[in-house]
């Protein structure tokens, strides 16, 4: 089949779950034989080479800073949904397929508008679908129903949509989602071999590990005085804050305000296999997402051994990663004492929820691979583009 990808975002330019997913399908699909083009902003610097093994990377916009004080700018979603709607009018006979990413929306209104007229069949990559208290909370009363309203009618674009969490599924149904919905719960997708089912650690503190972007639903600044709460009762205690974004400087703040820089290091973006080798050695990953879409740093982190520490929240869909006491546990808010609670109940818990943790990633590793999910992909085209002939 001819297929193509659509997102603003390229994977390693930006970095993220869903960056990283659908660069793996681009990928994948021209291993087994399609033809790939993935459609996005330019995130490169003029005369670079962007090498995508097997994929033809066709851009539909300039460069263009995508957030502001960690939330997506209104100006290149414009510009990306305009390039959309520009290539896929000369050129949307070539495909097949068009997958896309929901968000942001405007490419997706593209890919509807254009649809009839060459009748491929529309994917729609769904990792998120926030409420209307949500909205508000992000964008303001008037922003926050626009914001509702448009994600309502992308809804209701025809489409084969996937989910990675039932959380997000029951809600597009909510919607009125106008096709059938796939609920993927694999993501990942080892370097190497040796990367999955690692012993769990013998001995030794570890560290605290987290791993994100810096932007206010990741709460990774709420992570510095949990941490110094928990050194309280584990003396010792170590932690790393990886990631960049825009509350990065406040989480140094916060380290230099505590006195914890001789315990607690925030080496800002560092590479995949930095984080895996600290992860190795952690006593746990602790993630205080108000909002995930899914959590592959939960099912990474179980996959060497490692317990997680989630927050309880209406829009995280991390903690259906975690089964309470075995891989891991619920803190039951991002206050400093509800996540140092949650760290300590892991650190008492010891070898034996590494060991447990091991064997909870033995059970659903064919649920959570990549392997699985990207079959199930293919699967959903043909069906689209059946409908689409139709």
């Amino acid at each position: 089949m001819r297929i193509l990808v659509v997102y603003d975002c390229l994977f390693p330019y930006t970095v993220g779950g869903g960056e990283r997913w659908l660069r793996s399908v681009a990928e994948r699909l021209s291993t087994e034989g399609h033809e790939v083009a993935y459609l996005t902003l330019r995130q490169w610097e003029p005369g670079a080479v962007v090498d995508v093994p097997g994929v033809r990377i066709v851009t539909a916009g300039p460069r263009m800073a995508l957030y502001v004080d960690g939330r997506r700018r209104i100006l290149p979603a414009l510009v990306f949904g305009a390039g959309v709607l520009w290539h896929l009018l000369r050129h949307g006979r070539r495909y097949d397929v068009v997958h896309t990413a929901s968000f942001p929306f405007f490419s997706l209104l593209a890919v509807a508008l254009v649809r009839p007229l060459h009748r491929f069949g529309v994917t729609v990559d769904w990792w998120e679908v926030w409420s209307l208290a949500y909205w508000t909370e992000y964008l303001g009363r008037a922003g926050g129903r626009i914001g509702y309203l448009v994600q309502r009618l992308c809804a209701r674009v025809p489409q084969r949509a996937i989910v990675f969490s039932r959380l997000y599924a029951r809600r597009l149904r909510d919607e009125g989602l106008r096709g059938e919905v796939e609920v993927l719960e694999g993501m990942f997708s080892p370097a190497k071999p040796s990367a999955v089912l690692r012993a769990p650690r013998e001995s030794g503190p570890g560290e605290i590990v987290f791993a994100g972007r810096h932007i206010p639903e990741k709460r990774a600044p709420a992570l510095v005085p949990a941490l110094v709460e928990a050194r309280k009762r584990l003396p010792g205690l170590r932690a790393a804050i990886f990631g960049d974004g825009p509350e990065r400087p406040e989480v140094l703040r916060r380290i230099e305000a505590a006195g914890a820089a001789d315990w607690l290091r925030a080496p800002g973006f560092v590479s995949a296999e930095e984080v895996d080798a600290a992860l190795r050695g952690a006593l746990c990953m602790v993630l205080p997402s108000s909002r995930e879409g899914y959590g592959l740093i939960v099912v990474e982190a179980s996959a060497a051994g490692v317990p997680s520490v989630v927050v309880a929240g209406p829009d995280n869909a991390a903690v259906e990663l975690v089964e309470e006491g075995v891989n891991g546990t619920i803190a039951r808010s991002a206050a400093p004492a509800d996540l140092a609670d949650a760290i300590v109940r892991v650190a008492e818990a010891g070898a034996a929820m590494r060991a447990s943790t091991a064997l909870w990633f033995a059970a659903n590793a064919e649920r959570l691979s990549l392997d699985g999910s990207l079959a199930a992909v293919v699967a959903t085209y043909a069906t689209g583009r059946r409908s689409a002939r139709a």
